[in-house]
């Protein structure tokens, strides 16, 4: 649809005008909006009449409000728009090999409710970037490691006794459950730290690959620090490669790169003084292994806000390798609150420390989980109502958009009628007129989102079919004794189920079939 307005534009502006048609986020804004007012030296009420008579009874009101221009489609449009909407599969758009990057929590302990925040943001994402038409791999980085690792098997042994406690150890039950298994593999004081921190962190990553199992979440790639960049060397090379390009310096007895030459503020390390390569090293080297050996089109990835002022840093890094650095978009979690009655509140029974995402998937349910995270534009703090995540009635809004695809389809079973033929022209009152406007968006909606990466406007979509659909069974009698208009109104509702199916599926929601 959003081709079609543009195209439609293009006749009066020209071709080489670079404007926006979006789908407009209130109805008093028109079906569709763009702001190709700013864009052009025309005065916006003469140049709404102008593409209002172009686009003929494509458009049933064109207007101009300040410079941005408004458009209502005529109910020509929406029929052929509804059943556009239910035939397509993938849209056709430029397609690109993708690495999704998301979760990717170190194996040091078990996945929080801030990790499935980022982890349903990045299946959902995924879904999307692949129903744009785009070849996606979801992939999941396993930091098992350095520094941390080490610390791992130290907060092992210290809970055996074998080394002095330290305020930096990991601390939990989780830590003692730890222990406990691996306590036939520590034989003295000497058994190597590292070995215990990488045994320590096996079993926990396999407690994480459960995890995101149930709830969902699927990888494509396990990507190793430890096998695929320190094992064969892929660190030491992309140093060297750094050395030949000439961006690297010795100074305080460490190695630097001279980020502030490329995108940073200041020059980072690459190996510390003790010979050891820094995160940022192993990330720079992680980087050219997607875009360069991969030859993936562009990588992205999914973060936690406390990674905010890494960002500038590793896209220099990649700028550094000779990689353009908008290949590599980077998108950041904000923080999550768990309250109840407005409180916050803390619920986990194993450590006392934090809230674990299968404490929080046991309490309200995987689809609550993710739809609540949905709801919300990543960048954004959000607090967790978890009284509201499992009340089961029309006040949780995943309750509230499932419902509708349940109603949806009890309409149809009750109806018995097998072959739906319709006369579209007999709808034609205001809530069959808003369901038909919503059930056009969809298409468009994917598009939009494969651009910018806003997930949350499709979970806010779902509540929007679903609250339309409501009102369109509350006003209008869809099994009535007219049997023309029965099956009209049948093909909305089997139209609305299908169409709000796509969405619940681009967002890894289940489609109940009763409730």
């Amino acid at each position: 649809m959003i081709s079609k307005i543009e195209n439609i534009i293009k006749k009066i502006v020209g071709e080489d005008k670079r404007f926006i048609v979006s789908v407009s986020e209130k109805p008093e804004f028109g079906h569709y909006s763009s702001n190709v007012g700013f864009m052009v030296n025309k005065d916006p009420v003469a140049l709404a009449g102008k593409i209002k008579s172009a686009g003929g009874d494509f458009f049933d009101k064109v207007e101009a409000r300040g410079r941005f221009i408004n458009f209502w489609l005529s109910h020509n449009s929406l029929v052929e728009s509804v059943a556009e909407s239910l035939k397509f599969k993938k849209l056709k758009d430029k397609s690109e090999k993708i690495n999704l990057e998301f979760v990717s929590a170190n194996p040091t302990g078990p996945l929080t409710m801030a990790n499935g925040r980022g982890g349903f943001l990045g299946d959902a994402f995924a879904n999307v970037l692949e129903a744009a038409g785009h070849k996606v791999t979801r992939e999941y980085y396993i930091n098992d490691a350095g520094n941390q690792v080490r610390l791992l098997g130290e907060s092992v042994l210290a809970v055996l006794g074998k080394i002095e406690s330290k305020e930096e150890h990991y601390k939990g039950e989780y830590v003692k459950d730890l222990a406990e298994s691996l306590k036939s593999k520590v034989q003295s004081p000497k058994s190597k730290i590292e070995e215990i921190g990488q045994m320590a962190a096996a079993i926990l990553l396999k407690e994480i690959q459960k995890s995101l199992k149930g709830a969902g979440i699927d990888f494509d790639v396990w990507f190793s620090e430890q096998k695929n960049l320190r094992g064969n060397g892929e660190i030491k090379k992309t140093l060297e490669l750094l050395k030949q390009k000439g961006l690297v310096e010795k100074k305080e007895g460490a190695v630097w790169l001279k980020t502030s030459d490329i995108a940073d503020d200041k020059d980072r390390v690459l190996v510390k003084s003790d010979g050891n390569p820094t995160y940022f090293l192993a990330d720079t080297a992680y980087h050219y292994d997607k875009l360069v050996k991969r030859k993936f089109d562009k990588a992205i990835d999914i973060w936690g806000a406390d990674h905010h002022g890494y960002v500038a840093r590793l896209k220099s890094g990649v700028k550094a390798l000779g990689i353009d650095p908008n290949r590599l978009k980077i998108l950041l979690t904000q923080l999550v609150r768990l309250t109840e009655n407005g409180r916050e509140i803390r619920m986990s029974k194993r450590t006392g420390e934090f809230i674990t995402m299968d404490e929080l998937i046991s309490e309200v349910g995987k689809d609550a989980a993710r739809f609540f995270f949905l709801m919300h534009a990543p960048e954004t703090h959000m607090d967790f109502d978890l009284a509201l995540a499992k009340e089961k009635s029309n006040k949780n809004p995943v309750y509230y958009a499932q419902y509708a695809y349940v109603r949806c389809g009890s309409i149809l079973a009750k109806s018995k009628v097998k072959k739906i033929k319709a006369n579209w022209d007999l709808l034609k009152s205001k809530s069959e007129l808003q369901l038909m406007c919503e059930l056009v968006k969809l298409p468009d909606l994917i598009w939009q989102t494969a651009q910018d990466c806003q997930v949350s406007r499709l979970a806010r979509y779902v509540l929007e079919i679903a609250h339309a659909f409501h009102n369109f069974y509350e006003k209008e009698r869809v099994i009535t004794d007219d049997k023309e208009l029965m099956s009209a109104r049948l093909a909305l509702v089997a139209a609305a189920r299908e169409i709000l199916g796509k969405a619940l599926d681009l967002l890894g929601l289940s489609k109940p079939k009763k409730m």
